[in-house]
């Protein structure tokens, strides 16, 4: 399936079950293992399990492949690896710890610049 048509069949799924905060990055310069990171908030466990779920089912009623579900248990994280894209669901306690968005948004090399910058600014305090 074309990925901008799977993106667009993931974000619309998580739009019905009213997501929060959606993201989509962009990780084809970052990693080979998928094209794309969308992030989304849930306001409990029930509304991340539903909307994951949903995301599975559009993309199986699309003819997409769902590889793994991880998390329904707690419903707190819960990620969707469709292949090209990875989802995660989160709430939002969950989503500002992790912080998914910076580690994806940035090149290597940005980042490694970041903790460089960081460490040089603890050493010197």
């Amino acid at each position: 399936m074309d990925i901008r048509k799977l993106q667009k069949i993931v974000v619309d799924a998580l739009e019905d079950i009213k997501a929060r905060d959606i993201e989509v990055l962009n990780t084809t310069k970052l990693t080979s293992l998928f094209d794309r990171v969308v992030i989304a908030s849930g306001d409990s466990n029930r509304q991340t399990r539903a909307l994951a779920r949903n995301v599975q089912e559009k993309v199986r009623d699309a003819g997409g492949e769902v590889i793994s579900v991880e998390g329904e248990e707690t419903g707190e994280w819960v990620l969707v690896d469709l292949g090209d894209i990875v989802v995660h669901v989160m709430q939002p306690a969950v989503r500002a710890y992790y912080n998914l968005e910076e580690l994806w948004a940035t090149t290597p090399a940005r980042r490694r610049k970041l903790l460089a910058d960081e460490e040089a600014s603890m050493e010197s305090a």
